[in-house]
C-alpha cells in the first residue's frame, strides 16, 4: 500500500469508530431519557434515540465496511 492508501485506510477505520461510538452515547442518553432522568424530554425520544443508537452502533459501520471492502482484483 502506498501513502494515500495508507491514509484513506486510516481515515476510514476513524470513522467507522466514529459512528460506533456516537451509536454508543446515543443509546446511554436515550436510556437516560427513557428513565424519565431529563424531564424536559418525552420518554417516547429516549426510545427513538436508543433505537437510532443501536442501528448507528451495529448496522452503519457494517454497510460502511461493506461498502469501502478493497476489490477482489486490486
Amino acid at each position: 500500500m502506498n501513502g494515500d492508501s495508507d491514509t484513506q485506510a486510516r481515515n476510514r477505520f476513524f470513522v467507522i469508530g466514529m459512528m460506533r461510538l456516537s451509536g454508543a452515547v446515543l443509546v446511554v442518553f436515550g436510556l437516560i431519557v427513557a428513565l424519565g432522568r431529563i424531564a424536559s424530554i418525552p420518554i417516547e425520544a429516549g426510545y427513538a434515540l436508543v433505537i437510532f443508537g443501536l442501528l448507528d452502533f451495529a448496522v452503519i459501520p457494517v454497510l460502511l465496511a461493506r461498502r469501502w471492502r478493497t476489490p477482489p482484483g486490486a
